[in-house]
């Protein structure tokens, strides 16, 4: 490579139109930063193991269910010899390994110097720690669980292809509710493509608009078999969904991060059917009793109602309803005469009191004793006089008699 072509400055290399990298020299970098790596722990599932009779170099691949990548691994059969008891095509292994570019063909490839299997312990052990931080999220939280629909029209289901858990789901359903419907996703529900085939088919059913529920279902199997459902991108996944997700992974003691994410848990496959879709069976029995039960009620009310009615009208104010209005017309009249008895006597007496105070009132008068001859002498400012010395010779006063009144003149 010359100087002129390519400049290095720490990884960066500058290329332009007019001066471009010939494909050996881009292989040929891309083989010299891989080797600045230097060897790493790997995890992943072997897909794939080739163990040739006579060859010293075991080859197999190593898969990333999680994303869907997969890289080849090389080693040497008394490498691979140290775990060939118990590592197969499946399983979860660790190795420590140097990544390798193979410049002619372009390839990238893994050399492994050991391999550790990853045994059930340890997956349970790297389960609960995720399960712990997808609780800190509050993923697993209850408030955020949301209420499954009494009458589902359309269900989604998610499930290996002619599995049992399939046929349990339907068959339990449409025995509950034959006018349900399925929409029925067919994946992998174990192995390397399990994760991303259920998380698609999560996200296809979530899509739709007339899902109602979606159930996520497996038979049982070994904790290896059930990985995929503890997988933190399906877990994802399904907390991020609209529309209530319903776990049936297993048997009752299974347990995967899925159920707890999930909106319901089922204990089995047909444990979800009996939980998602009601019985028309018992609905329809509930119905007749209910009815039963109003037909029970409104008659108890009518009787009630009737009893009360027979009462009312044996009582005599209904039966004989003037009786009353006589008896109490008599004692009106006898009131009234009495009334009457009492104002008329009152009337006389006061007549006769006001007759005697009017003769005693005209007794006293000062104009009965004017009319027997009496006069009242009075001054000229109105008063009058009832002594000689209140009046002067010569004053002129006024006399007042019975007939009228007169001035006279007092001499001395």
């Amino acid at each position: 490579m010359s100087a002129g072509r390519t400049t290095l400055a720490g990884m960066a290399v500058n290329t332009s139109a007019e001066a471009p990298l010939p494909v050996g020299e881009v292989s040929r970098l891309i083989g010299g930063w891989i080797d600045r790596l230097g060897a790493v722990w790997v995890e992943g599932q072997i897909t794939q193991l080739s163990r040739r009779p006579g060859a010293g170099v075991v080859f197999l691949t190593l898969r990333d269910p999680s994303y869907d990548i997969s890289v080849g691994v090389t080693c040497y059969r008394q490498v691979f010899d140290a775990v060939a008891d118990v590592v197969s095509e499946g399983a979860r292994v660790v190795v420590h390994c140097k990544p390798e570019w193979y410049a002619p063909r372009g390839q990238l490839s893994l050399r492994a110097a050991e391999i550790r299997p990853v045994g059930v312990g340890e997956l349970l052990a790297r389960l609960e720690q995720l399960k712990k931080s997808l609780a800190r999220e509050g993923l697993f939280a209850p408030e955020r669980k949301k209420p499954l629909p009494f009458l589902p029209q359309l269900i989604g289901l998610v499930c290996g292809r002619a599995s049992a858990a399939e046929r349990d789901v339907l068959e339990n359903a449409r025995h509950r509710w034959p006018a349900v419907r399925f929409e029925v996703r067919n994946v992998a529900v174990q192995g390397v493509h399990a994760v991303p085939q259920v998380v698609q088919a999560v996200k296809e059913l979530d899509a739709l608009e007339d899902v109602d529920v979606i159930v996520v279902a497996r038979g049982g199997g070994s904790v290896e078999d059930l990985l995929p459902f503890s997988d933190e991108q399906l877990v994802r996944a399904v907390a991020a969904c609209r529309t209530p997700v319903v776990s049936a992974i297993g048997h009752e003691p299974d347990s995967p991060l899925l159920d707890l994410v999930a909106d319901l848990r089922a204990s089995t496959p047909t444990d979800a059917a009996k939980k998602v879709v009601p019985d028309v069976g018992e609905e329809y029995e509930r119905v007749r009793m209910l009815r039963d039960r109003a037909r029970r009620c409104v008659g108890a009310l009518l009787e009630r109602e009737e009893r009360g009615l027979a009462h009312a009208l044996a009582r005599p104010s209904i039966q004989d309803p003037h009786r009353m209005i006589d008896a109490r017309a008599e004692e009106v009249s006898m009131l009234l005469d009495r009334g009457r008895r009492a104002l008329r006597h009152q009337l006389d007496r006061a007549d006769s009191e006001l007759t005697h105070t009017h003769a005693r009132v005209v007794a006293l008068s000062p104009a009965a004793t004017l009319k027997r001859g009496y006069a009242v002498l009075q001054r000229e400012d109105g008063h009058a006089v009832r002594a000689p010395g209140e009046v002067e010779a010569g004053e002129v006063l006024r006399a007042r008699v019975s007939a009228g009144e007169f001035t006279v003149r007092v001499d001395a």
